[in-house]
């Protein structure tokens, strides 16, 4: 795999040069220049602040009932995004407690979906990660303290007996935050219930079967989710996914990390962050600390989890019927992919983030740093029909609501992005039109990645998934679980919480 540049990355020329991609990143289009917003490094980066300002949005406490920024899709797809993210990626500076550090993108993990953020390096080489049974025959995960006020069976995660505790898990930064550490023991309950009922089963079967039923919802469920079905149908022959349709991931030998996908376009989970979430009955909190509006506390993670912060699951996905006419026990919807990012991601405090502490601003600067091209010349280079192509005008800065008013991007920093926008704001400024129909938000019309965004995408989930000889694309494509191909999110969660 060769690099597209021979310069350095630009303001990185001491730690990181073009040739350190030829390990596990790369490129998806290596024959496009970087976007520039400035004449200088100072003038680019005062222009990526100012547009990141104009992508957080005002402060909004955490509330329940119905919200017009709503999508139809339940809240717990956006923390099973940052789960996957988290297996099919290292690199440090995707998690919100890290710098950009340059060189941890040459520390990258497995580029498949093969759970080892779960799994760790098994347990042969991470004992510590799990236990056997009374038997001392059947291979199962640790389990941490209970937890009260949802689940009843809720347990935190495994952890040490430092300061504060830390999570015994094979990935740390699935403690990010209380929802996806949850997630985490959801996945180990899973694995521990499996392995119970098919006792006769090798480690390595189970596993196998966790993985496959895993892979299965990450492309069958998780993807048509967040990409518009146009998109999703044009890499189906027969309604099986074909991978001679990719015309834009290839790779030689193994299968790389694009950097169009991991620094822009897969970060539209952070435009569906809520301010806030209701875990259960008792606890409704932001997802970070505000503190300057007297919101001291949140659902920050890497700590041991607060014994009664239980999630109550119907919550956060439909694995059973919710009356809107309690606010309190409705099933909470994540925000819609737009060109917005919530306040409590605006001003994070030290603990959680280095400088800048603007969320937006950061995945700009990223973006930027790592010379990533515009979006559009990006659509370009794809050959999108100029009519499906933003146009400047096409670019709003805003929430995706039909009475909310929003900006253009030639409003920010006196037209430097004119023509020019850079990726990641014009994968989900493309989202706000292209909306479809969620049915389990009420007939919502949610934004969906297009052309572009979601197209890099199905390209790059598709690409992994078949460039993994392990995975159930390779071993057996028209593999599905027990219970029928419209196996979902939902019944993997009702499953490991034991129903």
């Amino acid at each position: 795999m060769s690099s597209r540049h021979s310069k350095p990355i630009r303001g990185l020329e001491s730690t990181m040069t073009s040739p350190m991609f030829e390990g596990r990143f790369g490129r998806m289009f290596r024959n496009l220049e970087a976007a520039s917003f400035g004449k200088t490094d100072a003038e680019n980066l005062a222009n990526l602040a100012a547009l990141g300002k104009a992508m957080s949005a005002d402060f909004e406490k955490p509330k329940d009932g119905k919200d017009e920024e709503e999508s139809g899709i339940p809240a717990l797809y956006t923390y099973f995004g940052q789960f996957v993210d988290h297996d099919i990626t290292f690199d440090p500076a995707s998690s919100l407690q890290q710098q950009n550090d340059p060189d941890a993108l040459l520390d990258f993990r497995t580029p498949a979906f093969d759970l080892d953020n779960l799994y760790g390096r098994g347990p042969d080489d991470q004992p510590y990660l799990y236990k056997l049974d009374n038997h001392e025959r059947l291979t199962l995960f640790l389990l941490g303290d209970r937890l009260t006020g949802g689940d009843p069976h809720a347990r935190d995660l495994p952890r040490n007996h430092a300061e504060p505790r830390r999570a015994l898990i094979g990935d740390p930064r699935n403690d990010e935050n209380s929802i996806v550490s949850q997630l985490q023991g959801l996945f180990l309950r899973f694995h521990n219930r499996f392995v119970e009922e098919n006792d006769e089963m090798e480690f390595e079967e189970v596993q196998q079967l966790v993985r496959f039923h895993y892979q299965y919802v990450v492309i069958n469920d998780f993807l048509p989710r967040f990409v518009h079905s146009s998109v999703i149908n044009d890499l189906k022959t027969g309604g099986h996914y074909d991978r001679s349709k990719l015309k834009f991931f290839h790779w030689k030998n193994d299968p790389f990390m694009p950097v169009e996908f991991s620094v822009a376009a897969y970060r539209m989970g952070h435009s569906m962050i809520r301010p806030g979430y209701r875990l259960n009955d008792e606890i409704l909190r932001p997802i970070f600390p505000v503190p300057r509006h007297r919101l001291k506390k949140g659902l920050s993670g890497f700590r041991a989890m607060d014994p009664a912060f239980g999630i109550d699951w119907g919550r956060f996905i439909d694995i059973d019927n919710r009356r809107d006419d309690n606010k309190k026990r409705r099933l909470q919807f994540a925000y819609r992919i737009d060109t917005s990012l919530v306040d409590p991601l605006k001003h994070l405090e030290p603990v959680v983030s280095n400088k800048p502490f603007s969320l937006a601003q950061r995945n700009l600067e990223r973006g930027w740093r790592l010379g990533l091209p515009s979006g559009q010349s990006v659509a370009k280079a794809m050959r999108i029909p100029r009519e499906k192509r933003l146009s400047d005008e096409d670019i709003l800065i805003g929430k995706a609501v039909e009475d909310e008013p929003k900006g253009n991007i030639l409003d920010v920093a006196d037209g430097a992005f004119e023509n020019n926008c850079p990726l990641w704001t014009y994968i989900l400024a493309e989202a706000m039109h292209n909306a479809e129909p969620s049915k389990e938000g009420g007939e919502i019309d949610t934004p969906k990645l297009g052309p572009v965004g979601g197209r890099i995408v199905a390209e790059v989930f598709l690409g992994l998934m078949f460039g993994d000889p392990n995975s159930f694309l390779s071993v057996d494509p028209l593999w599905k679980p027990d219970s029928g191909s419209d196996y979902r999110l939902r019944d993997f969660v009702r499953y490991a919480l034991g129903r």
